[in-house]
Parts: structure tokens; C-alpha cells; sequence
């Protein structure tokens, strides 16, 4: 009889120790398989790092799910527990491939899936020898609490670890500028504020970006307007959701609260009306769970942003507002819905790891545009400015006698010279003719349309440098192949080549036409040598062609005279114009006056003789860029150059160590010569890397923010791999985060790195309003 006592109080400990053992393993893979059902990001991040394409995750979950089914309905739990079996092995055969520790974890739940039936299920026991004679051995009870305790212990670590895989890095030069300059005083633009909060995402610093702009909002909240505040508050509250799958699991949820409490603070202090606190507010909430319950909120702000477009810094903020109401209707289940936002925000899929609110857009046949389309008049009835018709912008000018039109270069392609033409007419009816074109420098962007204003009736002259077959030169010997990526694949160089002025300028010249003054001033200018200011002075409108474009050249060129734009500046301050305005739109938007150019000489003067001084040591290029150089009063007396120096900063530096070094740098560089082929036997041949390795290491690069370096890692590993889907995913993901991290400060950067990977981003327009 005690005997028999002591067999049901096994077989009772046995089946309650199974029976817990089930219900937190079952807890743990129900969790893992909702997330992913979900779409939530945390399960998409992770699935997609593991080389899985997102647009799989929510069928894995489903798999998943039916797997469970199986295993808890009594008749099919064996066949559950070999389903669930053979879907753990698939994750531990994926964790292997990437070299990933936690590959026993599945290994684990494996077990403890059967470990849980095995007690529970008096039916499987007999399939394995726990018996012996009569008594039955305690062995499985014990094999049953060691298995809970292990499963309590992983469950343990996988709620109470943070799953943070950054690694500790240096901040990059561009972070601490911007960080020095937005700690100096509440900035004047709060642009400075929007870069800086992009820095601190696109480098996954989320955690620190937010606890710097909560001390600058404590610091500086009683210099701060309530819309003011609201932004910081909208800023912390975006960064803090960014991060929040990183948090620990016990912790996120009420970290999410908090984080939705200071959203709606932001909203409350804004009175609703703040565009840019709206769009943050919606985006952030589509994004969360929906035991949140904010989808109606997210539902609410992106409409009224959809509603209120005029309230944007730009159109294309609309894109990212689409796309998010987008993701609302298909978890609603409406997909035709879905489909139609999708389509108005330009995006291909819903498969996009990146937030872009830039200006910029990429098309394969337009080529690369600066800015959403829009006409304005400068000085009404006089002066019209298009821009985002193409690359570059168009002018022109009504002369006093309302009788004559003249146009301030000629556009790219004579299809967009033809389209911007138009529609100035459509516009302002009435114009008068076109008699005059005045050229600034012969650029391709500056002169490829010349045929198409050749072309009308009456025919136009043309006024332009006399060297400008100097700049066709430069222009014919470089690289080739950025053209079609520049200006879209119809581009084609006779037609830039194929340009004459038909009045040659070599001195300073002053002409009037229809009654009114232009001053043209030959200049060396920052770019081309064949550079020609154009002054308007009863009007004070200097037209500035690209005597101060940030790359002092085209980047892929031998351009870039230093001296040259110092020179000009000289020019256009000692004639104090009221409006400069440049030949793309974020030129004429940073480099707004003559005293910001003032200010930029001396800023600049300073940083070449850092530079010159550092390559006399020796030092490598990228060390110069590391230094972080701030010239010394720029801080203190000198808001209004932040940004301009910023975007000029990286390249003066790369273009006077360029023009001073020669093909043999101090650190070697350049004595040998090796290609992408060598790279690639290095190390696959050489240092044994396996395409999981190289895929592996990637991820790392990227989780640390060091995109470039995950680029150039990838690159090197192509030749090796080219039919590797998983390393074709790396390389579209570290350019798309590469495209984000330029986003509204180096649009040459941004084309480049959308064609390294065929991505578009089509222009989003809103009314060709004044």
C-alpha cells in the first residue's frame, strides 16, 4: 500500500512538474510567435538581421503558431512536438550559420517541448526505459525540475537583458559638431535640432540622444517658447521609441507608457498646430502595438497632416505620413487602402528600415531633384525662381519695360529647360519673349538645355565665359558613369559639349536690356574658373551660379579653387546684395547672405591651415576628419554659420588634401595598387571569412553605425559571393541607412548611395504656390 502511494504521489508531481514545464514553454514560444503574426519591429529587426526577408515574418509566425496548435490539442500533441522540433532546428541551424552563441536556445526550448510532453503524457513514457521493475524511478522527476529551473533561468535572461548588440565606438566628428553647436544656446533654425536628432538615430544612440535633448530642454526652458518646448519634447519622444527594443522586456512596457506621456505633453504645449510634432506624434504611434491603443491617435495626426500639407517645412514630408497611414490600413485589413498610400508615398513595399523627411528625390529618369517643386517670385512680377523642376534651378528675370525676358542659365536636358519654361508660362501668363540667356559657369546642370531655348522664336542670345571649353575638358575627362545617376538615363553629354556662348564675357561687363541694369563680374569662383556673378543692382538680386558649392567642384572631377571662392566672396560682400541666389535650392536656403559668407572666409581660411599643417605631419585624411576642427570663435559669435560650415566642413578638407597630396600618401597609401578582386581573396581566400562571417560582421558594423565601413566590408566580399541573397540584403540595408544619414546635408552622397542599390525616392509635390 505505500508502495503504491509513493507511485501517485510521483505520478503526481510528475504530471503538475510537466504541466509547468508546458505552460511556460508554450508562454514563451506563444510570445515569439504573436510578435512576429504582429509585424512588431523588434520581430522584423531580428528576422531580417538572421537573413530572412521582412515580408516573411508574419508567415514564420503563423508556422509557428500552427505548430503550437498542434502541440497543445491532446490528440496531436506528438506530432506538435515534432513540428515544433524540426521549427527549432531551422532556428538553430540559422544561429549556427551566423556563429551566434545563442544558438542553444532553441536547442533548449527543443527539449523542454518534449520534456513537458514526456511527463504529462503517460502514452510517449514507455518509449523510453525510465522503468524498472514495479517502482518507478524518481530519475524523470528529477530530469523534469532541473529542466524548469533551466527554463526559468533562459526565460530569465531573455526578459530581464537588455538586447543592445552596439559595441562601445567613438562618436563620429559629425556627431560631436553637432552636438557642441546645439549645446551653445536653443538654436536659432530648428534644423540644427532635426540633424542632430537624425545623427543620433541613424548611429543607433538613440538612449543618449534622448538624454541630451532632455538636459538641453531642462537647461534651456526658460529661454524656450511653448512650440519651442513641444519640439524638444516630440524629438526625446521619437528617440526614446527608437530605443525602446533595446530596453529590457520586464522594463519596456512602462517604458513605452512614458514615452507615449511625453508625446502627448509635446502635443498638448503645440495646441495641435505644430506640423513637424504631429507627423512625430502619428509616426511614432502607427508603430506600437496594438495593446497600446493608439492606432486611432496615429490615425488622427497623420490625417491632419495629410490635411495640412501648407503647415509642412516641405512636401515631401507628406512621404513618410503616407506610408505610415499605409501600414494603419493594411493592419485594418483594408489592403487596397494600403496600396493607394503606399503608391502616394513613393515607396516600393513595406519593407523599409529607414524614415526619410528629406527634400531630396532620386528617379531613375529624372534623375536627382533638390527639393519639391515650386515657383516663387523673388521680387514679384521681376525675378521667378523654379525649383525641383531637375537638378538645378531656373531664374528669370522681366525687364523694367515688361518687354523682354532673360533667363539665368539653361538647365540640364532640353526636356526640363522645355518643362520649367512651361510652366512659368502656365504660371504667369502674358510673359514676353525670351530674348537673353546669361550664363553663370558651363557645368553640364548649367548649359545641357541650351538647344531647346535655342530653338524658340525669337532666338535667344546666349552671354557666357570665354574658357568655358576649359571646364568641357575637366568635364569629358572624368568618370562617366555619375551623369545618369546625376541627371537621370536620358542625359547625354553632346548636349552640355554641344554649347557656344554667342557673347563671350572675359572682363567685367555692364548691360542693360529692356531698361534694366546687369552687372556681369567674371570670377574664379569655388568651382569652375569660367564663373560668372550676376548682378542685378536697382534690385540688389545677385545671381550666384555655384561659386560656392560645398564640394569646390564636382566631387569626381579636378575642380575646386579655395583662393577662388575667398575671392568671390570679396565680390559679393563689397556690393551687399539683399538676395543671393544660387544654382540649386539648398545653396540659396544655407548660404543666404553676405554675411554668412563673411563669417565662412574666415572659418575657412583657419580650417585650410589646419589641414595643410596636418598633411605636413603626415597625417591620414581620415585622422584630419576625426580631429573635429571648429575654428575658434565660430561657437561663441557665429549661429548663423553652423550649418553652412558643417556642409562645407568634410569637403574643403577632402579637396585641399586632394590638391597637396600627391598619389603616394604618407601612410603608403597608394604605392600598391589592389583591386576589389584582391580585397575579396584576402578575406575569404586568405583569412578564411565565410559569407556568414562577412554577412555577420556587417550586421555588427551597422549596429554600431558604421555604415560606411559595413559598405566597404561588403563590397570587398562581393566578388567572392555574387549570388548571395543574404549578403545582397546587408548591402541594401547599410545603403538605405547611408541614404538616411544624408538625408538633408550631402545630396551628392544621397544619389550615390541610391544607385549603389537602384533605389528610388520619387518627388512629392504640393501646389506651385508664391
Amino acid at each position: 500500500m505505500q508502495a503504491q502511494d509513493e507511485v501517485g504521489v510521483d505520478s503526481k508531481a510528475r504530471l503538475w512538474t510537466g504541466r509547468v514545464i508546458t505552460v511556460l514553454t508554450v508562454a514563451f514560444l506563444l510570445f515569439d510567435a504573436m510578435v512576429k503574426v504582429l509585424n512588431l519591429p523588434v520581430a522584423v529587426e531580428g528576422t531580417v538581421r538572421l537573413g530572412y526577408p521582412a515580408g516573411l515574418v508574419m508567415y514564420i509566425g503563423i508556422v509557428e503558431l500552427i505548430c503550437l496548435g498542434a502541440y497543445l490539442y491532446p490528440r496531436t500533441a506528438v506530432l506538435g512536438a515534432v513540428l515544433l522540433t524540426g521549427y527549432l532546428g531551422g532556428a538553430t541551424a540559422t544561429q549556427v550559420r551566423l556563429e551566434d552563441p545563442w544558438f542553444i536556445f532553441p536547442v533548449v526550448v527543443g527539449v523542454l517541448v518534449w520534456a513537458g510532453l514526456f511527463l504529462r503524457n503517460g502514452r510517449i513514457r514507455p518509449l523510453l526505459p525510465w522503468q524498472s521493475g514495479p517502482m518507478i524511478s524518481p530519475v524523470p522527476l528529477w530530469m523534469g525540475l532541473l529542466l524548469g529551473v533551466l527554463l526559468l533561468i533562459v526565460v530569465a535572461a531573455v526578459v530581464f537583458r537588455s538586447t543592445d548588440k552596439r559595441s562601445a565606438k567613438l562618436h563620429s566628428p559629425e556627431l560631436e559638431y553637432l552636438k557642441a553647436v546645439n549645446r551653445v544656446a536653443p538654436p536659432k533654425d530648428p534644423e540644427l535640432m532635426f540633424i542632430l536628432m537624425t545623427e543620433f538615430a541613424n548611429s543607433n544612440l538613440q538612449d543618449e540622444g534622448a538624454e541630451f535633448f532632455s538636459a538641453r530642454l531642462k537647461e534651456f526652458e526658460p529661454q524656450l517658447t511653448p512650440v519651442q518646448k513641444s519640439l524638444n519634447l516630440a524629438i526625446i519622444g521619437l528617440l526614446r521609441a527608437q530605443n525602446a527594443s533595446r530596453v529590457p522586456l520586464v522594463k519596456r512596457y512602462g517604458y513605452v507608457n512614458d514615452t507615449i506621456a511625453i508625446l502627448n505633453q509635446a502635443k498638448q504645449l503645440s495646441g495641435g498646430q505644430a506640423f513637424v510634432v504631429n507627423w512625430i506624434v502619428g509616426v511614432v504611434y502607427s508603430e506600437l502595438p496594438g495593446f497600446f491603443h493608439q492606432q486611432k491617435a496615429a490615425q488622427d495626426e497623420l490625417t491632419w497632416c495629410a490635411e495640412h500639407p501648407d503647415k509642412a517645412p516641405h512636401s515631401a514630408w507628406l512621404r513618410e505620413v503616407y506610408y505610415h497611414l499605409g501600414k494603419l490600413a493594411l493592419k485594418d485589413g483594408d489592403a487596397a487602402k494600403a496600396q493607394q498610400y503606399l503608391q502616394r508615398s513613393g515607396y516600393p513595399d513595406f519593407d523599409k528600415p529607414i524614415t526619410l523627411a528629406t527634400p531630396f528625390s532620386e528617379e531613375r529618369v529624372a534623375g536627382h531633384a533638390f527639393a519639391p517643386r515650386r515657383i516663387r517670385e523673388i521680387v514679384p512680377g521681376r525675378v521667378y525662381v523654379l525649383t525641383g523642376f531637375e537638378f538645378t534651378e531656373y531664374y528669370f528675370v522681366v525687364s523694367k519695360d515688361g518687354h523682354q525676358l532673360i533667363s539665368i542659365d539653361a538647365g540640364t536636358r532640353p526636356d526640363f529647360a522645355k518643362g520649367a519654361f512651361e510652366a512659368l508660362q502656365a504660371y504667369a501668363p502674358g510673359l514676353p519673349p525670351l530674348t537673353t540667356v546669361l550664363v553663370t559657369h558651363a557645368h553640364w546642370d548649367h548649359v545641357g538645355g541650351h538647344s531647346y531655348f535655342r530653338g524658340l522664336n525669337p532666338r535667344p542670345k546666349f552671354y557666357g565665359r570665354g574658357n568655358y571649353q576649359e571646364e568641357f575638358e575637366k568635364q569629358s575627362n572624368g568618370p562617366g558613369v555619375f551623369g545618369k545617376q546625376f541627371f537621370g538615363e536620358r542625359f547625354s553629354p553632346e548636349e552640355f559639349l554641344s554649347y557656344k556662348p554667342d557673347v563671350a564675357i572675359d572682363n567685367r561687363t555692364d548691360l542693360t536690356i529692356g531698361g534694366s541694369k546687369f552687372e556681369l563680374i567674371p570670377a574664379r569662383g569655388g568651382e569652375t574658373h569660367d564663373a560668372m556673378l550676376i548682378y542685378l543692382p536697382d534690385e540688389r538680386v545677385m545671381f550666384m551660379g555655384d561659386v560656392i558649392m560645398p564640394y569646390l567642384g564636382a566631387p569626381f572631377d579636378e575642380d575646386g579653387d579655395l583662393q577662388g571662392l575667398f575671392d568671390a566672396i570679396d565680390v559679393i560682400v563689397g556690393r551687399n546684395p539683399q538676395y543671393l541666389l544660387h544654382g540649386h535650392e539648398p545653396l540659396t536656403r544655407n548660404f543666404s547672405s553676405p554675411l554668412i559668407l563673411s563669417h565662412l572666409k574666415t572659418d575657412l581660411s583657419w580650417l585650410r591651415d589646419q589641414v595643410l599643417t596636418a598633411i605636413r605631419r603626415g597625417d591620414e585624411r581620415a585622422a584630419i576628419h576625426e580631429s573635429n576642427l571648429i575654428p575658434p570663435d565660430l561657437l561663441a559669435s557665429q549661429p548663423d554659420v553652423y550649418q553652412p560650415y558643417y556642409i562645407l566642413r568634410e569637403h574643403v578638407i577632402d579637396r585641399v588634401y586632394d590638391q597637396n597630396v600627391g598619389y603616394w600618401e604618407a601612410n603608403l597609401q597608394g604605392l600598391a595598387h589592389l583591386s576589389r578582386i584582391d580585397r575579396a581573396e584576402l578575406l575569404v581566400d586568405y583569412l578564411g571569412a565565410s559569407e556568414a562571417q562577412i554577412v555577420s560582421a556587417a550586421d555588427r558594423l551597422a549596429a554600431d553605425g558604421r555604415y560606411a565601413l559595413a559598405a566597404e566590408l561588403i563590397e570587398a566580399a562581393e566578388p567572392k559571393y555574387p549570388n548571395s541573397e543574404a549578403l545582397k540584403r546587408a548591402k541594401r540595408f547599410v545603403y538605405l541607412k547611408l541614404m538616411e544619414k544624408n538625408q538633408n546635408t550631402d545630396p551628392f552622397k544621397f544619389i550615390i548611395y541610391s544607385a549603389k542599390i537602384g533605389e528610388q525616392t520619387p518627388q512629392i509635390n504640393g501646389e506651385l504656390s508664391k
